[in-house]
């Protein structure tokens, strides 16, 4: 399923149906609805969980309208939620956007409304709404988040959160929504007027990178066929929320060192014995002068605590 291009040379929006092999080579596959531009994975049904499969991969309009996903001993992995509401078709709007729609062409669901770690043009993000990045083999995430008073990058690692990012808009406003649009990310207060702009032409759609948490506008460059980052939030390596691998520094000439009291190895080498953890244990407190952190803020969830 394609939309159609919005130039001769940009590519256009495609959903796909996909299977790919399981990291834990156990025999299972990955099952997902997928959104691309290009080949730029833009939205998927398993952002947040994960469908497995041993051999099939089913996609199913039921006759009450509910889109699932399935595998071949029928267990549902993945659904609209919209049985009952008349939903006829599924389709790609234009925009990106993955809609399901009903004999009057209203929309009962769409994937907009179910954002992940990518903002399309068009796409609206309300208050209290984020997107969200997972680094592979990680514990921790990245989110962008619009709040009252800003829209902000966070690092989160179990109940903790740390903003290493943000944009206020003028006059300290209050923010209601944010928008992308051509010419950048608009933000808008309780009103509709526009409060702040994050200005670059020609955008296509943001994004939070999963190895640096780092946030850009991309737009689509002809000359290279790719689309590539025409702004970034944070354009300082050491000012990465994870710039260096534990124990290592951020240097003024943006290589990473390691704290001396922990190994006289480089940080960023994989070698067996290079950190060591008993030289690191025999202190309870050790003063790191003229270092600092790009992490403020730090706010702990205590739901259930």
């Amino acid at each position: 399923m394609e939309s159609e291009l919005s130039s001769a040379r940009e590519p256009g929006f495609k959903a796909a149906l996909t299977m790919e092999a399981n990291d834990d080579n156990d025999g299972r596959y990955l099952c997902y609805l997928q959104v691309f531009l290009g080949d730029v994975k833009v939205w998927s049904s398993g952002h947040y969980s994960k469908m497995y499969v041993s051999n099939k991969c089913i996609i199913e309009l039921t006759k009450d309208g509910d889109l699932r996903l399935k595998s071949s001993n029928k267990h549902v992995g993945w659904r609209s939620g919209t049985s009952g509401q008349g939903v006829e078709r599924f389709e790609i709007q234009s925009t990106g956007n993955l809609v399901l729609v009903d004999a009057m062409n209203m929309i009962k669901w769409q994937s907009f409304n179910f954002p992940t770690d990518v903002m399309l043009s068009g796409q609206r993000l309300d208050v209290a709404t984020q997107l969200t990045s997972f680094p592979k083999d990680s514990t921790l995430f990245y989110s962008f988040e619009v709040l009252r008073d800003k829209i902000a990058l966070f690092l989160n690692l179990n109940k903790l959160k740390y903003s290493y990012w943000e944009y206020k808009p003028i006059e300290n406003k209050t923010v209601n929504f944010v928008r992308l649009g051509s010419k950048g990310l608009d933000i808008f207060d309780d009103n509709s007027h526009k409060i702040g702009r994050i200005e670059k032409p020609m955008i296509r759609f943001l994004a939070i990178g999963k190895k640096t948490g780092n946030f850009g506008l991309y737009s689509y460059k002809p000359e290279t066929g790719k689309f590539e980052a025409s702004f970034q939030a944070i354009s300082n390596t050491c000012d990465l929320p994870v710039a260096c691998k534990p124990y290592g520094i951020c240097t003024f000439n943006k290589s990473c060192s390691c704290i001396k009291v922990v190994s006289n190895g480089d940080c960023n080498k994989n070698e067996e014995g290079v950190i060591s953890m008993k030289k690191l244990c025999d202190h309870e407190m050790v003063e790191l002068k003229g270092v600092t952190t790009v992490l403020r803020n730090g706010t702990q969830d205590c739901d259930g605590c």
